[in-house]
This record gives C-alpha cells, sequence and structure tokens, in this order.
C-alpha cells in the first residue's frame, strides 16, 4: 500500500508550529509495513487542498491527513473530501452527544462552530476523539483510502493508536510485527559497520537504523501471514544483533535509558540521590518526569559553586583548592558528602566543564567527572565529552544513567 501524509494548516506554511505529525505518522506506518512516498503540507485554502487531494491520489492508494477539523470556519477539510468523494454532509448524532458532553462537563458553553465538528461525510467511519472536540474519520472506497485526523499531536496520536492502527491492521494482507532496540555507547557509523552484513543481507525482517543525540535504535520489522513466525523472525534477530553489539543494547522494548534505571531502583527497592554540577538539575529533573518515582528517587541537589559543594556536600575546602571544583578528587567528595546527608541507597554526583567558557589546555571544555556509590562500591569515570554546552550537559545526563544501569546489573 501506497501512502502520502498530507497536513494541513497555514500556520505550518508560516513556521510558527513545528510540524511533528508527519514524523510520528511515518514511523508508525512504516512499522506496519505501509510505505509512506509523500510529504504535503497546504494551507488553510479550499481549492488548493482540493487539487492536492486528487493530484495525490494519483499515486498513491491512501493519504492520511492532520488538521483542518477545527471549528473555524477556515477549518475545511471534511467540507472539502467530501467533495472530493461526492458525498453529502451529515450529522453525525453520536458524535454531536460527544461533543456537548465535553462543553457540559467543562461547565463551557458550546458555540454553533463547534456543532459544524459533529458533521461528517456520508457512510464515513467516525474516530471518536478522547482529549478534544473533533472527531476524524475514514473513507474506505475500495481503491483509495482517506483518512482525516485533527490537528493537534496529542489528540493525533491518541486517535491513530487507538482506532487507526487497528483499522491498518485489518487492512493488512500479513500479520505485521516490530520491535525496537535501544543503544547506549555507540554510534551510529559504528553500530553499521558492525551489523552490515545483517544489513546488507536483510529481506524479512527489515532492520533500520535511527540516531538522536546521544542514542542509537534498531527497528526491526517482519512481515508474515503466521503471526507466531512474525515474532520468531523478529526475535531471532534481535538474537543476531546481540552477538555483535550485546554490550551497547540496553532495552529491547524501545523502552528510554531512564525508565530502564527506574525500573531496576523499583525491582530492588532502592534508593537514590543527585549531587549535580554542570547538569544543574537536569538528572533529577529526569527522574521526575516519571510517575510515582517518589518511592525511589530522593533528592537532587544542584551544588554549583564551590561553597554549595563545601557547605551543602561537606567538600573540604583544601581539596577544592588543590584539585579543583572539577576533579576525581570533588567529584567522589561530593559523592561521599551526598552518602552522609541522605542515606540513599545509590548516590551520585556529577562535576564539570560544559562551557563555552571555562576551559584550560589541562582541563579542556566537555570534561567531566562522574562518582557513583553503591553501598561498598565506588565507581569514578573520567569523560571528555565534544560539543556546544547542550550537547555536553545531555552526554553528562545519559551516562550518569548509563553507569546507574551498569551498577545495578552488577549488583
Amino acid at each position: 500500500m501506497k501512502c502520502a501524509i498530507l497536513s494541513i494548516g497555514t500556520e505550518l506554511l508560516m513556521g510558527q508550529i513545528l510540524n511533528t505529525n508527519s514524523k510520528y505518522l511515518s514511523e508508525e506506518l512504516n512499522n506496519l509495513g505501509i510505505g509512506v512516498y509523500y510529504h504535503h503540507t497546504v494551507g488553510d485554502n479550499p481549492k488548493r487542498l482540493e487539487a492536492l487531494i486528487r493530484e495525490t491520489f494519483k499515486n498513491v492508494d491512501m493519504i492520511i491527513t492532520t488538521g483542518g477539523l477545527g471549528p473555524t470556519q477556515d477549518d475545511l477539510t471534511k467540507e472539502i473530501i467530501s467533495k472530493v468523494f461526492d458525498r453529502e454532509m451529515m450529522k453525525d448524532e453520536y458524535s454531536y452527544g460527544k461533543i456537548r458532553d465535553y462543553f457540559n462537563n467543562r461547565k463551557k458553553i458550546m458555540s454553533k462552530n463547534n456543532i459544524r465538528q459533529a458533521y461528517m461525510p456520508k457512510n464515513s467511519i467516525i474516530l471518536e476523539n478522547n482529549y478534544g472536540t473533533a472527531p476524524g474519520f475514514i473513507i474506505d472506497d475500495k481503491e483509495k483510502i482517506i483518512i482525516c485526523l485533527p490537528g493537534p499531536p496529542k489528540e493525533m496520536k491518541n486517535m491513530f493508536n487507538d482506532q487507526v492502527m487497528k483499522y491498518l491492521m485489518k487492512k493488512a494482507k500479513n500479520y505485521i510485527y516490530s520491535k525496537t532496540i535501544r543503544l547506549f555507547g555507540i554510534g551510529e557509523s559504528l553500530l553499521e559497520e558492525k551489523i552490515m552484513d545483517l544489513i546488507e543481507n536483510q529481506e524479512n525482517p527489515t532492520i533500520a537504523t535511527y540516531a538522536k543525540e546521544g542514542e542509537v535504535s534498531i527497528r526491526i520489522t517482519s512481515s508474515s501471514k503466521d503471526e507466531d513466525e512474525a515474532k520468531y523472525l523478529v526475535n531471532n534477530m534481535i538474537k543476531n544483533i546481540y552477538e555483535k553489539v550485546g554490550q551497547y543494547i540496553y532495552s529491547t522494548d524501545n523502552e528510554e535509558l531512564i525508565d530502564v534505571v527506574v525500573k531496576k531502583l523499583k525491582e530492588k527497592s532502592l534508593t537514590i540521590s543527585l549531587a549535580e554540577s554542570c547538569t544543574g538539575g537536569m538528572i533529577g529533573s529526569k527522574f521526575t518526569d516519571i510517575p510515582g518515582i517518589s518511592s525511589s528517587f530522593d533528592r537532587s541537589l544542584v551544588t554549583y559553586s564551590n561553597m554549595a559543594k563545601e557547605e551543602e556536600l561537606g567538600v573540604k575546602k583544601h581539596i577544592l583548592e588543590e584539585f579543583g571544583a572539577v576533579s576525581r578528587q570533588t567529584a567522589e567528595s561530593m559523592a561521599m558528602g551526598l552518602k552522609r546527608k541522605t542515606k540513599s541507597n545509590i548516590c551520585l554526583s556529577v562535576t564539570g566543564i560544559a562551557g563555552p567558557d571555562g576551559g584550560t589546555e589541562e582541563k579542556p571544555v566537555g570534561l567531566v567527572y562522574i562518582c557513583l556509590l553503591y553501598g561498598k562500591t565506588m565507581v569514578t569515570r573520567r569523560f571528555h565529552f565534544s560539543g556546544d554546552r547542550n550537547k555536553i550537559r545531555t552526554y553528562t545526563l545519559l551516562s550518569s544513567l548509563n553507569m546507574i544501569k551498569e551498577v545495578l546489573e552488577r549488583g
């Protein structure tokens, strides 16, 4: 099945809003084995929208649109699609009831414009919106399919995951199975080099690598008429990849590094505290993004200045004067002071030079020390990260989480 993604909204063309919907949909459709051939963006102009839909359908079997389903006069996606498919617009009573309840539950007055959102092309499949007022819909005209989703990412993603995914799975001739491996400590180029024979010989399943700052992912997707065979093909490929780069893999379930760490902390009923200098609370913030973390996460002390290191953590003045704030000795003193103060099972300290200024030949920008205390075990590592201030701090964050993961796996 050939697919195109059509993003609707003048604000997208003007750069006022970043289009994350197309990226998300492309990834999800590829996981289902549906090829995305085109990305189009069009403003709130009915003539251009109609012309683009008609022209795009000459080259694809399916179009997924996002945006243009709101209550205002320039939200004309449904009307234009009804015209393309020669279907009249009809009021869907169930959608109307949902929209009415949405406003009643929030004790707000529903305007006449919102009633427009309950009108749908005749004989379309209605997609409920559980996070907003604009329902979506699907027109399946045998040879051509159009799926219309709302523009706000939260509404679009939930509608796609909860309803569109099931529809597309039923349309697929084969069972599609996909898993994503997450790796840390290896770059995309080196990863591809190490698994090149698997990439070059791929047929079913397929392998795709993706990189983001500090991490790499491998998505493995199989297609089979049999569900068990599809899963076997993917899991067998994961075994092959483990043999080549297993030391870098931290998840085979597309989890973030923080999720893996928190899961291990909870499994072992351990607590953790942090003393952050150059990261300024970034690591602590990552922990507090996780619901229910209070049972494991005690605190993060941002001890940025030398005075803070002395007063909050008891780092001796002579250590700071002799070795400097960015040193193995200071990092270890910070961790030990944190342990005395919090009694947490794991105490981690970070100190470094994030730049762009402050570096010397002896201690360049990007120099970072991370110390971790766990029981009688102390692990201290020296890193020299490259990049701008944000990259250095991000690499420090990820390296800290990776050190915690490694220590927990060993203990």
